[in-house]
């Protein structure tokens, strides 16, 4: 019996009138079924998570916080392989990229849960007899909206600095990785620790229960994970309320290879940051800068390994990179490089393969299209698959210039065996991360986020907890009776 994935809002589990059917992008075969929720469930959703907010001590007791944080990470690695099995079933990763996502997600759990019994603030006497301070406090209702590219790890990577904040969470996650979704709304409901109300979670393959959580003056932050574009809609959307807005949008991460760097080293990684994930990631390296020197060199061997690149189901431990996420994506992305094959040069066309084997599923074949202007659509948009730019630079400035030519600014990486080349490039290159000589390497302790139409905020961190915090400042006079302005 195929499994059915249910809603869980105010500590019950919901179905819905509506259902879904979960297909595998390797071979389309059906997965399971699931409860496809609407207005009625969000509106359920967001009224747990006010009523919570306001009825349990779930803001105010920071021992508890921990301890269903601590206890959730438990409960996740517990059924560490089932998500593992899942991801790489519903999503199309391949099992170690399944993994990486898996094992990334347990410690930020644990972080957060740590980071909830830590506070800051300031005190001062600022004149005799008069004291001011500062305390945090939580928003409120915090709401998640999250992508199924990534999603364990990008729905705690909201919720959990979220619940350490004190918040109670209302969460739609995407139809696409329904499956998944069951799974770790099983995780939190056997979180024992947790109060029911303060996380409440729901799929939805339309549009009806996100906009509503924008809109709703119940719930106080928004924190989304996501594309620019949408990002945009939310920020004005939210504007009405002058709610507060955690955006983490998209990227066209440039990878600078200058010409002292060493190849050996640098070409499995950037066959990497072009494959992992199928290319649907934010911080995917789809832009391929290199300097004059070594460009023949990079351009042969780039060409090289990822015609080596095996493509197939996710679960098979022999595939390199696994299928996009469903078929219409595989042909947006293979009419994306047949348009951009107008003005750029194919180096290893990609594109949906002609092996009959892989016709069932939404594979597409990793591409690598040399560009001279930075100002054409493969450049500029984000194709959100294993589609990546060659770009020849002369002199550092042109580097510089090239990387910074984009809307975005999420990432960056610098491969050189200088010293000193990543900190004078880096502190000019407008991005949120800058790599030298690797790339991918996130930290629960160091805050992630984009420049210029990458986002706004920050996620991991300290500063996460920010985001779902307000101010408030106490005065304090002491002493006998008079004015405070006096």
């Amino acid at each position: 019996m195929s499994p059915h994935a249910r809603n869980y809002i105010a500590g019950v589990w919901v179905d819905s009138d509506a259902k879904g059917q979960s297909t595998s992008p390797a071979t389309g075969e059906v997965l399971g079924t699931f409860a496809d929720a609407g207005a009625t469930e969000t509106d359920a959703a967001i009224e747990a998570a006010s009523e919570a907010f306001r009825n349990t001590e779930w803001s105010r007791d920071r021992h508890l916080r921990c301890r269903a944080l601590f206890e959730m990470a438990d409960r996740m690695e517990a059924r560490r392989d089932e998500l593992i099995l899942m991801l790489s079933r519903e999503n199309g990763k391949i099992l170690s990229e399944a993994a990486f996502e898996i094992d990334m997600t347990i410690p930020k759990l644990r972080y957060y849960g740590a980071l909830a019994l830590t506070s800051s603030g300031r005190a001062a006497e600022v004149k005799a007899n008069l004291y001011s301070t500062t305390l945090t406090e939580a928003a409120g209702v915090a709401g998640v909206i999250a992508p199924w590219n990534s999603p364990v790890v990008l729905s705690v990577r909201s919720f959990a600095p979220a619940l350490a904040a004190g918040c109670t969470v209302v969460m739609k996650l995407p139809a696409q990785i329904a499956q998944v979704n069951g799974l770790l709304y099983e995780i939190v409901a056997e979180t024992t620790s947790l109060p029911a109300g303060v996380m409440n979670m729901f799929t939805e393959s339309g549009n009806v229960g996100a906009p509503m959580i924008i809109a709703d003056p119940r719930v106080e932050v928004i924190s989304y994970t996501g594309s620019t574009k949408v990002g945009r809609i939310i920020m004005q959307q939210a504007a009405t309320h002058l709610k507060a807005a955690s955006l983490e949008l998209g990227g066209k991460t440039p990878m600078i290879v200058f010409n002292d760097a060493d190849l050996d080293q640098a070409v499995p990684v950037l066959v990497k940051a072009i494959t992992t994930f199928s290319g649907q990631f934010c911080m995917t390296g789809s832009r391929i800068l290199v300097q004059d020197g070594i460009a023949g060199a990079l351009r042969t061997r780039l060409v090289e390994a990822l015609e080596a690149v095996k493509i197939g189901p996710g679960d098979d431990p022999s595939s390199d990179m696994g299928p996009v996420i469903d078929r219409a994506n595989a042909e947006r992305i293979d009419r994306a490089i047949e348009d951009a094959s107008r003005y750029a040069t194919p180096l290893r066309r990609g594109g949906i393969p002609k092996d009959p084997a892989l016709q069932r599923g939404a594979y597409i074949l990793p591409s690598l299209l040399e560009v001279e202007d930075t100002s054409s659509d493969l450049v500029q948009r984000e194709i959100f698959g294993p589609v990546a730019t060659f770009e020849v630079f002369g002199t550092e400035e042109e580097a510089i210039e090239r990387a910074n030519a984009t809307e975005y600014g999420l990432a960056a990486g610098i491969w050189t065996r200088d010293v000193d080349l990543p900190r004078r490039v880096g502190r000019e290159i407008k991005a949120g991360t800058i790599w030298t000589n690797t790339w991918a390497v996130i930290h629960d302790e160091f805050e992630e986020g984009g420049f210029k139409q990458s986002g706004v905020g920050r996620l991991n961190g300290v500063r996460a907890l920010e985001e779902f915090q307000e101010i408030k400042h106490y005065v304090h006079p002491v002493g006998p009776a008079t004015s405070a302005t006096s």
